[in-house]
Order: C-alpha cells, then structure tokens, then sequence
C-alpha cells in the first residue's frame, strides 16, 4: 500500500486518480508527478515497485505544497484578507459568498440553513 503524506492511496485505481486522493494534487499535478517520475499513468498503485513509490514520494516533498501545509497557508490568507478588512475578508467574516454572486435567492450553501422570519401580529384591541 502506497501512503504518501500521511493518506492511503487506494491501491485498485491507476496512480493518476490515486494521486488526487491528496489534497492539493489535481489530475494536472498528477500527471506532471507521474511523468517526473517516470511511472506510466496506466499502472495501478499495487503494482508499483517500492522505487517507484519513493520517488512519487520524494517528489511531491521536494516540489509540492499540500496537505497539512496547504491548509495551513489557505487559512493564513482567509485570516490576513479578514484582518485588514478588505471586501473579501468582511464576506469571510460573515459568511456570505465572495465573488460577486447574486445572495437573494440562492448561495444557501454560504449562508446555511434558511432562518425563517415570522410576520409582526397585529395587536388586538
């Protein structure tokens, strides 16, 4: 079994969707990685060879960011885009979609479940 960054790829799929199963690899990245290292995108990951692991491995420490770090520097720059309170970052802040969409009928999946507001009753004399 092939564990690289701390995930178990799953060892019945080709290693270029194997790959993806780490977060920051996209099937692009995967591809280069796999031609970097010289392994056949068509081999499924039980099949190869501890060499050709190792060097899948060393390759995606030595020029890739993902994973934990990954995470890690995206939540820095939510965090510093809310610090300095620029558009973004106030959208970050309370939850509401970035990047220009409409928020009257839709983006529920930012706002969260609908909170339902009752109608003012009229008080009886």
């Amino acid at each position: 079994m092939a564990r690289i960054k701390g995930i178990d790829l799953p060892k019945n799929k080709r290693g270029v969707i194997a790959l993806t199963y780490i977060y920051g690899v996209g099937s692009t990245f995967a591809s280069l990685i796999l031609d970097e290292a010289k392994v056949s995108h068509d081999i499924k990951v039980q099949d190869w060879t501890d060499d050709q692991a190792n060097k899948i491995r060393s390759i995606i420490s030595d020029n890739y960011t993902v994973e934990g770090e990954l995470r890690a520097e995206t939540q820095t720059n939510i965090k510093r885009l809310m610090d300095i309170g620029c558009y973004r970052g106030i959208r970050h802040r309370i939850g509401l979609p970035l990047r220009g969409q409409k928020t009257k009928n839709n983006s529920r999946t930012r706002k969260g479940k609908r909170k339902t507001v009752a109608n003012k009753k009229i008080a009886t004399k």
